[in-house]
C-alpha cells in the first residue's frame, strides 16, 4: 500500500484538501487588533512514495513586497500526521465531522503553540482555517485563514 492510500484510511478527509488554495492569513492579537494580514497560495499534495504522506507548500505575500515560500512534509504514524520542522512540531488528526485538527509546538517562538482547526465547507471549494495561539501558557493571538479554491 503506498502512502497515499495509507493516508486516505487513516485520515480520508485530508483527500478533501488536496490542490491548491488562495486566500488571506488575519492575525489578531487578544484585544482583538489587527496585527498582520498577507496573501497566501497553499497547494496541498499527498505523494503516493517518498518520505512524506502530506507535502504543504506555501507562498506568502504582504502588500509592502515581503514575500515569503515554505514547503514541509508530515508523515503518517497510526490515524495522526506528524510534523518535524525548524519552524514546528506536532500532529494533525480528523474528527468524526471531517474537521481537520492540528496541535503544533513552535521553535521559532519560545514557550508558543497553536491548535488549528481547518473546516472544508459544503461546496468543497472554500475552506476556513482558526489559529488559536498559547504563550506561556495563556492565549496570545488568533489567526484567520479563509481559502478557496483558484
Amino acid at each position: 500500500m503506498g502512502n497515499r492510500a495509507e493516508l486516505a484510511a487513516a485520515m480520508p478527509a485530508m483527500l478533501l484538501h488536496e490542490g491548491h488554495w488562495q486566500g488571506w492569513y488575519r492575525h489578531f492579537s487578544a484585544d482583538g487588533s489587527l496585527m498582520d494580514a498577507h496573501r497566501v497560495r497553499t497547494w496541498c499534495e499527498m505523494p503516493d512514495d517518498g518520505p512524506f504522506h502530506y507535502v504543504q507548500h506555501n507562498w506568502l505575500e504582504w502588500d509592502d513586497g515581503r514575500s515569503a515560500t515554505y514547503e514541509f512534509g508530515g508523515t503518517l504514524v497510526g490515524d495522526r500526521l506528524h510534523w518535524e520542522t525548524d519552524r514546528f512540531a506536532g500532529y494533525g488528526w480528523q474528527t468524526a465531522e471531517d474537521v481537520l485538527m492540528l496541535r503544533l509546538d513552535r521553535r521559532d517562538v519560545a514557550d508558543a503553540y497553536y491548535i488549528e482547526m481547518i473546516a472544508l465547507a459544503a461546496d468543497r471549494l472554500t475552506r476556513a482555517r482558526t489559529w488559536q495561539w498559547f504563550q506561556d501558557g495563556r492565549p496570545w493571538k488568533w489567526t484567520l485563514c479563509n481559502e478557496a479554491r483558484p
